[in-house]
């Protein structure tokens, strides 16, 4: 119950930041470049604030002994990056698709040439999930006016594919999301230095590039370490598929949208597909 409990955080975290990023980046009230560097820095603030807090002197062993890597914080970066100047491109729903297949298959493929076996239960509740995913945003799907947007969100997906498998192996991971998130502010620091130029800032947008930095990016992430070694990867790689479904429920709390009966066929199918993943590793 548990992990169940700390997976759905994680995953309402991935859903607040696609809300967020939604209504900062596609409103123009913040370039793709300053939301990012604004998220990554809220981030290791909010998240080096809570290693003071929590445990201070468990958290000050720990730092002593393990300080992460440049692996975690590359991946990190990339998917950021990528995942922000993709988002102020592609449509939506194609987006959501482009960036989840890249998830999954990430996931899956890094899974096999580890050794794991997948098995067809595994791929059939990834597949029932997805297609739950495709008919949700189907009447919003549009063809990119800009490929490279897709290349970008492919890479996205990959690297955060890649970010996840990290996490799978963290030992302290409130302290390696920390690092992580420290050592991203020179890799984001030293590419976004080429758009300059481009920085538009306002109010209204810092506010939500530093909301989703310190707390649906921050401690989200670090709950996302700390669930990871707690689940099979093709659970944590088809959970996420539910993420744009979280994002559409909360619009309809948020903004009293209509409840249609494509959401409830879509949510059925990628909540179907779900338990037919975890159920597998329950009996």
């Amino acid at each position: 119950m548990k992990t169940t409990m700390l997976f759905l955080v994680a995953l309402l975290a991935f859903a607040g930041n696609s809300i967020i990023a939604r209504y900062a980046l596609l409103d123009n009230s913040i370039d793709p470049a300053s939301f990012i560097w604004l998220r990554i820095v809220s981030g290791a603030l909010a998240l080096w604030l809570l290693v003071a807090i929590v445990d201070r002197s468990s958290s000050a062993k720990a730092l002593q002994t393990r300080k992460g890597n440049w692996w975690g914080a590359l991946t990190l970066s990339i998917y950021a990056i990528a995942f922000s100047f993709a988002y102020v491109v592609l449509e939506t729903g194609f987006g959501a698709l482009v960036l989840f297949a890249a998830v999954q298959l990430s996931m899956f493929g890094i899974n096999l040439v580890q050794g794991a076996s997948v098995r067809v239960r595994e791929w059939l509740g990834s597949a029932i999930a997805f297609a739950g995913l495709a008919y949700l945003v189907a009447p919003s799907l549009q063809l990119p006016e800009s490929w490279l947007s897709v290349v970008l969100m492919i890479i996205a997906g990959t690297a955060w594919g890649f970010y996840s498998i990290h996490g799978r192996g963290s030992a302290t991971p409130l302290i390696d999301t920390t690092y992580n998130f420290n050592r991203a502010i020179v890799v984001v620091t030293v590419a976004l230095m080429w758009f300059l130029p481009d920085l538009h800032v306002t109010s209204k947008g810092v506010g939500l590039a530093l909301l989703s930095g310190a707390v649906t990016s921050g401690l989200g992430y670090a709950v996302w370490y700390l669930v990871l070694p707690r689940l099979h990867v093709s659970t944590a790689a088809i959970g996420q598929l539910s993420v744009p479904l979280i994002a559409t429920v909360g619009g309809i709390i948020v903004a009293d949208e209509t409840i249609t009966s494509r959401l409830l066929i879509a949510a059925l199918l990628i909540i179907g597909g779900i338990l037919i993943n975890v159920l597998k590793f329950r009996t």
